[in-house]
């Protein structure tokens, strides 16, 4: 009998085999220190001061999550890529400060409620299943007046098959698309509703412009397009 991936396993594949390439391209040095001082300012203003305890959700390769422990924050990142966690466990070794990187479902994440001060992510909400379901978990698990601030963009506005790279073909197959309501959004805004829908107050959206001069002046991943960048932010209430 013929048996088939569940679709997360098929995400979960293909970022594992990207992970040596995406992590690479994110250490250029020629972009390196331009996207830190970039990055740290985007997540700096709004954000708790540090020491916060922070979530980093679908962390990836520990991007954010090395940048925010750098910033003297207290940080947990997930993800479900065993390929991508071991590159965020390199960098861990040789970091000063580092997070603690573990496997978790950014859908579902298993800690207790109102554990955390902030809840990031990067990249993540285009490939979130379920994101009601996801949102309705990360507001359970922020404290009373905790941040969200997630970052993201429309990848894919006339669908899906503008990538036709053979792996992102194989695993991003119509199955797993479907489970995607963000992956081929046309706006922000139903990033931004989804968020609002949850129950967050004070839900704002920021061109990301700096990351766009950084973009045109030093170029984009292959087979990716200069596209603007947007942060979301929003706050649990004090309920």
């Amino acid at each position: 009998m013929t048996t088939h991936p569940l679709p997360q396993d098929s995400i979960n594949a293909y970022w594992t085999g990207r992970a040596p390439e995406y992590d690479d391209y994110q250490q250029r040095p020629e972009r390196r220190d331009h996207d830190r001082a970039a990055w740290a300012e985007i997540f700096g203003a709004v954000l708790p001061p540090a020491p916060a305890e922070v979530l980093d959700l679908g962390t990836g390769s520990g991007y954010v999550a090395l940048l925010l422990a750098g910033l003297g924050h207290d940080v947990t990142a997930t993800d479900l890529s065993e390929g991508m966690l071991a590159r965020a466990r390199e960098h861990a070794a040789r970091a000063e400060r580092a997070p603690r990187f573990l496997q978790g479902d950014a859908v579902a994440p298993d800690f207790a409620d109102a554990s955390f001060d902030a809840i990031t992510n990067r990249y993540l909400m285009w490939t979130l299943r379920e994101p009601e379901r996801a949102l309705a978990n990360w507001r359970r698990v922020l404290r009373p007046g905790g941040v969200l601030a997630l970052v993201d963009s429309t990848w894919f506005p006339t669908g899906l098959d503008r990538d036709t790279s053979a792996d992102f073909v194989e695993l991003y197959d119509d199955g797993v698309r479907a489970l995607l309501p963000l992956a081929a959004a046309t706006s922000i805004d139903a990033t931004r509703d989804v968020v609002a829908a949850a129950g967050f107050e004070d839900v704002s959206v920021t061109p990301l412009q700096s990351i766009l001069e950084l973009d045109r002046r030093f170029g984009v991943a292959p087979d990716h397009e200069v596209q603007l960048q947007f942060l979301i932010t929003a706050r649990r209430g004090r309920d």
